[in-house]
């Protein structure tokens, strides 16, 4: 199969995951992404279902409302039943690593709203260990060179991702060279150099549930 259909599947899975407990009064937690998208796709179909979404950038909010689907602040919002989003890497104990489009801070702040997470890959992104893909740290701009220097000493390589600018207005810092044995403590230990607004380790609050599509159907692993 295809990274695209698989990636389907994976959408396809948590939308039956969720479809028996929508009703008139849930928001939905949605992520960014291909994967994400492919869920929004799908989810539209039961739109009448349920009240509306929290969106984790502007990408996915304009997504949302394309489908007529209501997409409510965050701050309107005091717990929402279920976040369902992608991964660029993810692990059996399902910690991952997220960002590559940028929408890590928001993704990292409506994860941490719901009472359930779901993680929806295909095979690809399942690794034993974390670091094979660069992870991104959200950073305010003038703090850019001081946070650089000290992820060296933490032992990675960062790159400043040029031309791209987040949606709350900082700059990303793709880290390459690490290999992530402990998430919980490097994400602690990077959220922690002054100028970091958040990194893409969702480790501290992983997921509660991945569906991962192979070619031999969706795997499910829990927490």
């Amino acid at each position: 199969m295809t990274q695209d259909e698989l990636k389907q599947q994976a959408a396809q899975a948590a939308v039956d995951e969720i479809e028996k407990d929508l009703q008139d009064d849930v928001i939905i937690g949605v992520g960014t992404g291909s994967t994400a998208n492919m869920f929004i796709d799908l989810l539209a179909k039961h739109k009448h279902k349920f009240q509306g979404a929290v969106a984790s950038s502007e990408a996915t909010e304009l997504r949302l409302k394309e489908h007529g689907i209501e997409v409510f602040d965050l701050n309107e919002v005091t717990m929402l039943d279920v976040y369902v989003d992608g991964a660029d890497e993810v692990t059996q104990e399902l910690n991952l690593t997220k960002g590559g489009g940028f929408a890590l801070t928001r993704e990292k702040i409506v994860a941490a709203v719901s009472k359930k997470f779901i993680c929806i890959a295909d095979a690809s992104k399942a690794v034993e260990t974390l670091g094979g893909f660069a992870l991104p740290v959200e950073v305010i701009p003038m703090a850019r060179s001081y946070v650089s220097r000290q992820i060296v000493k933490l032992g990675g390589s960062p790159v400043y991702r040029e031309g791209v600018v987040t949606d709350n207005a900082n700059v990303i810092i793709d880290v390459h060279g690490l290999k992530i044995t402990d998430p919980k403590d490097l994400e602690i230990k990077l959220n922690n150099i002054v100028g970091v607004v958040t990194n893409g380790l969702f480790a501290n609050r992983n997921a509660d549930l991945l569906l991962l599509a192979t070619d031999d159907g969706v795997k499910r692993f829990e927490a």
